[in-house]
């Protein structure tokens, strides 16, 4: 398995971080790619991925929630650091737009996400997108970006309608399915059976992630998550698409190393 978006460098696994690591290549977990968020994560991103080469993938972004007062600064600085380290990263992430808990800074989160997919394109980078009440602007943006040059990457933690799906895959992006799938009334599952219905070849622009430590899935919820734990996405998946659940990894991981060249 490959989790394509995990926050292993974060306070919440700085007590046992190195264990955690260990348990998760114990447990058949072969890659992660871990995205940053703002400045800070700058240096914790780039250390834990040099501590762990080869199994721990870097990616530097302004996260949305990020974009606040000073944010003209702090995305500057953010993308001096993806230009510097561009031969170690595997996108550009995590950035996106979230209007859920405020919208003060909702044109800055547009002009930041914009800065960042051009950047993102002319280094010729897959991004990671964060979308959170925010589907008609992301996508809008992303189209426009896309419209003059080359971009590709993948929207994190899906958890659209068959429309917004439609959109996405129509751009060119992939799906990033975690937790949610398997929360009792979540209508993601839903959703990926009528897409399934009309893309047969869906499985191969699926990628999985976990967003740990957050969005456990069941039987986990509640629990700080781990990347182990996406063999209980992936056994959701293996139901939903009539497969198994191996067959479910080794497509995801070959759509996992085609879009962030993990080799």
């Amino acid at each position: 398995m490959i989790d394509t978006h995990c926050h292993i460098d974060e306070e919440a696994f700085s007590a046992d971080r190195e264990e955690v690591i260990a348990r998760q290549q114990a447990s058949g977990v072969e890659a992660m790619v871990v995205p940053g968020v703002n400045v800070a994560s700058i240096a914790t991103v780039m250390e834990v991925c040099h501590a762990h080469p080869n199994y721990c993938y870097p990616a530097l972004g302004l996260h949305p929630e990020d974009v606040k007062t000073g944010w003209e600064k702090a995305l500057g600085e953010v993308m001096q650091a993806v230009r510097a380290r561009r031969d170690e990263l595997v996108a550009v992430g995590e950035i996106g737009l979230d209007y859920y808990w405020d919208t003060t800074y909702k044109e800055a989160q547009q002009e930041v996400l914009r800065c960042q997919l051009l950047l993102a394109a002319e280094l010729d980078l897959p991004v990671i997108l964060h979308n959170r009440e925010a589907t008609e602007d992301i996508i809008r943006i992303v189209r426009e970006v896309a419209a003059a040059r080359p971009l590709r990457g993948v929207f994190h933690c899906f958890n659209g309608s068959v429309e917004t799906a439609e959109q996405i895959l129509h751009l060119g992006f992939y799906l990033g399915i975690g937790g949610v799938l398997t929360f009792k009334n979540c209508k993601l599952a839903e959703h990926l059976a009528a897409l399934r219905e009309r893309h047969p070849e869906l499985l191969t622009r699926l990628v999985l992630e976990t967003d740990a430590p957050y969005m456990s899935p069941v039987p986990h919820r509640g629990e700080r998550n781990e990347s182990r734990w996406m063999e209980f996405v992936a056994m959701r998946l293996a139901e939903l698409f009539e497969s198994t659940k191996e067959r479910v990894i080794e497509a995801t991981n070959l759509n996992a190393r085609r879009l962030f060249g993990i080799k």
